[in-house]
C-alpha cells in the first residue's frame, strides 16, 4: 500500500498572521493550538469537520520560506468547481494577495483543470485548484505543469 498525505506540516514566522490567513482566508477550521518549549503550534482542519488536522503550523522558522533550498515546493489545495477558485481568487485579492498569473489558469495547454497560484504570508507558494472548469484558459508554462513554474 502507498502512504496517503495524513496532513502536511508548515514552518511560519508569525502563528497569528498565519493563522488569520489559513483560517479566515481560506477557511480552515483551528483545531487546537499550543505552545511546547517556546514553540507556538496549531492544527488546522476542514471547514467541513470531516477528520483530523490536514494542516499543521509550526512558529519555529526565523526567516521566509526559500524557493531556493530543498523541501517543499508548493502546496496545492483542491476545491470543487473553478467557480469556487475565483471566490478564492476575490476573497484574497481583497485581502491585498499577490498572484503568479493572472486569473484562473490551466495546468497546462488543453486542460481542464486549473486554479491561482500565490503565497502566503511567509512566501509559501500555494496553489488552489478544480479539476475542470479551466478549459481555454491560458497555460503560462506551455505544455509543462504550470504549479512548477511560480
Amino acid at each position: 500500500m502507498t502512504p496517503r498525505t495524513g496532513h502536511v506540516g508548515l514552518n511560519v514566522t508569525d502563528l497569528d498572521r498565519s493563522l488569520a490567513f489559513y483560517r479566515d482566508l481560506l477557511g480552515f477550521t483551528l483545531l487546537a493550538e499550543g505552545e511546547e518549549e517556546a514553540r507556538r503550534y496549531a492544527f488546522l482542519g476542514s471547514s467541513d469537520g470531516d477528520g483530523g488536522p490536514v494542516l499543521t503550523l509550526w512558529q519555529q522558522a526565523r526567516s521566509p520560506y526559500g524557493e531556493d533550498r530543498a523541501g517543499l515546493h508548493h502546496l496545492a489545495l483542491e476545491v470543487d468547481s473553478a467557480d469556487r477558485v475565483r471566490t478564492y481568487e476575490s476573497a484574497l485579492r481583497a485581502h491585498g494577495v499577490a498572484f503568479a498569473h493572472e486569473g484562473v489558469v490551466a495546468h497546462r495547454e488543453g486542460s481542464a483543470s486549473g486554479g491561482i497560484f500565490f503565497h502566503d504570508p511567509d512566501g509559501t507558494r500555494l496553489e488552489i485548484y478544480a479539476p475542470a472548469g479551466a478549459e481555454g484558459a491560458p497555460a503560462p508554462a506551455g505544455s509543462a505543469p504550470t504549479c512548477g513554474f511560480f
